[in-house]
């Protein structure tokens, strides 16, 4: 079966990969419009759809990167393998911050940080053999868990859950089942995990605290977090992890859900209809939602099964709307910057989180005030586009939206020399 590109998912990708890097580099994280930032608990905010739509997104692109759904062990080491790499690159990301080298320190350690990020950047997203590929990754991947657990000091409460992790593991999931199963058996799966999940979350008490609750520390998915991730979470949470381990059974979902939107895609039916389709099964999912929200509330943190349904609901229904924009009506004005982003999302997604912290290692004295240090980040925003902002919260959103402007431009010289990044 011959693929068409679907530009209208392009756009879709670009435009979550740019607000990713617009929510994750303010110019101050103290002034920030309540939009851009997530919801502190139960809730929904504009930030809280990223991630669900990447996931989306990403399950969409399985069935339209493997229409004639071929499963051998060729394919199955492909997407092992792609796995293995995405799983890698994330927890890489954790790793930047604590690499010690030889008791270097300032500029000479960023530079050896920096020398690494390249290496391992390129042995993650370069193209080799099959069999290079395989070493690699894995090799990487054993030299993260010997540090991790080898007693090493720098690295003992190193975080390994992230959000490439998450990706890496429902893209093997949602992949498998693709190739495995019938349409039937991923809904019923999806059911099946949802459900499954609001029982687990609702009716098992949670040892040394009594009842089930969905409260933030205190929930089954934190305790599981802390006995299985001891030491290895997100810094800010310390207890819990919000890409932990139990939260990532329903955001397998999200996946699945993007896989069946992927299959339809690819039916043999007027594009009219897939549209038509797509918009419907959106507005059921965001209904269902709504109203599972009730007994089991819209939260990301505990990737509460409502949740699922309300942002593959809004993904599915925004997808169908460029759909129907792009690829139907072929009205492609105006898009162009989104799709310059969506087809190098990995590139961004691997940099854009690394570039902010070796500018916070670059530091020196202020020069406005010789008493204190700063460093490069703060002091760019702070002398370059803080001063010509009143609105701090409005500075701040100038501080993202000329990150985004540099990697707009970085994107473009990819996208005019063919240069995309895959793992």
């Amino acid at each position: 079966m011959v693929r068409e590109r679907l530009i209208s998912l392009d756009v879709f990708r670009g435009l979550t990969i740019l607000l990713m890097t617009i929510v994750n580099n303010p110019g101050d994280w103290g002034n920030v419009y309540p939009p851009l930032l997530h919801a502190h608990w139960n809730g929904c905010t504009p930030t809280d759809l990223v991630f669900p739509f990447f996931i989306f997104i990403m399950g969409v692109a399985v069935p339209l990167a493997m229409p004639d759904k071929v499963y051998d062990d060729t394919t199955f080491n492909k997407i092992l393998i792609r796995s293995l790499r995405m799983l890698c690159l994330g927890i890489f990301f954790n790793f930047f911050g604590k690499i010690q080298l030889f008791g270097l320190d300032g500029i000479p350690l960023l530079i050896g940080r920096l020398a690494i990020t390249i290496a391992v950047g390129y042995a993650l997203m370069g193209s080799f053999s099959t069999k290079v590929k395989n070493i690699l990754a894995f090799s990487i991947l054993i030299i993260y868990l010997i540090l991790t657990y080898g007693g090493f000091e720098n690295y003992q409460d190193v975080r390994l859950p992230g959000v490439l992790q998450r990706i890496a593991i429902v893209y093997f999931v949602v992949s498998l089942l693709y190739l495995k199963t019938s349409k039937k058996t991923q809904i019923i799966t999806g059911a099946v995990l949802l459900l499954g999940y609001w029982a687990v979350m609702t009716l098992i008490p949670v040892p040394g605290i009594g009842e089930a609750n969905l409260e933030r520390g205190t929930n089954l998915a934190a305790w599981v977090d802390s006995i299985l991730l001891k030491g290895h979470m997100y810094h800010e949470t310390n207890t819990w992890d919000p890409e932990g381990i139990l939260s990532t059974i329903p955001s397998i979902v999200n996946g699945i859900i993007g896989l069946l939107i992927g299959q339809l895609l690819l039916q043999n039916i007027l594009k009219t209809e897939k549209a038509k389709k797509m918009a419907i099964a959106g507005i059921a999912l965001i209904i269902g939602g709504l109203i599972w929200n009730f007994v089991f509330p819209i939260n990301k943190s505990l990737w509460s099964s409502s949740y699922v349904l309300y942002t593959t609901g809004l993904a599915s229904t925004c997808l169908a709307l460029l759909y129907y924009i792009i690829d139907i009506a072929e009205y492609k004005k105006g898009f162009k910057l989104f799709v310059i982003w969506g087809v190098n999302p990995m590139i961004v997604f691997f940099a854009s989180q690394i570039i902010p912290q070796a500018l916070t290692m670059i530091r020196f004295q202020n020069p406005q005030n010789p008493q204190e240090q700063t460093n490069l980040l703060d002091y760019l925003y702070r002398s370059g586009i803080a001063p010509f902002f009143s609105n701090p919260m409005t500075a701040s959103l100038a501080g993202a939206l000329t990150y985004v402007a540099i990697w707009t431009f970085i994107l473009w010289i990819f996208y005019r020399n063919k240069l995309i990044f895959k793992v």
